[in-house]
């Protein structure tokens, strides 16, 4: 059994044609996915969707924001991000899933997919999973350009591959 999201909300398939739906991450969901994505907090995160159903398949449609800090990739200072994403996910039944070796294309107009069981799915994870591929891995700051001419980020004061070479004696 796999544990549950930290952020989840879970909607009924038979009961969601039509609705609109606002979320809002608590101060301790925010904490949790701020680990799980490996960045230094997650200050506010909140997703306005609207849901349309055709028979077990369920759209939703919205966007994702969300204001965050996260590292800079080179000199480790906190940065502030402002996330703004659109969602368009399609919920289908495990059924509808596709194989291993199936490729699949998705256009930026298309859904992606996200697969369900029995008759609940989880919109709070999907809204969570838009928020991980929002954040950028290696974002910099001001202070990157200087933190990359330091000594320690280059290998040391004689980082070339033949500095191993210069104490060998003929």
């Amino acid at each position: 059994m796999s544990a549950k999201p930290e952020f989840s909300r879970e909607f009924d398939v038979r009961q969601c044609e039509g609705k609109a739906v606002h979320l809002d991450a608590s101060e301790a969901e925010r904490a949790a996915l701020a680990r799980r994505f490996g960045i230094v907090r997650v200050d506010r995160l909140e997703a306005d969707v609207v849901l349309h159903r055709k028979d077990r398949t369920v759209e939703a449609v919205g966007s994702v924001r969300a204001q965050i800090v996260q590292p800079c990739a080179v000199s480790a200072e906190d940065l502030p991000v402002s996330v703004d994403e659109p969602i368009k996910v399609r919920f289908v039944p495990e059924a509808r899933t596709y194989g291993p070796d199936e490729e699949i294309e998705l256009s930026a107009e298309e859904f992606d997919e996200i697969d369900y069981a029995g008759s609940h799915f989880d919109l709070g994870e999907a809204v969570a999973q838009t928020l991980g591929l929002a954040i950028d891995p290696f974002l910099t700051g001001p202070e990157a350009d200087d933190a990359r001419k330091r000594p320690e980020l280059n290998g040391g004061e004689d980082a070339s591959p033949f500095s191993a070479l210069k104490d060998l004696k003929l």
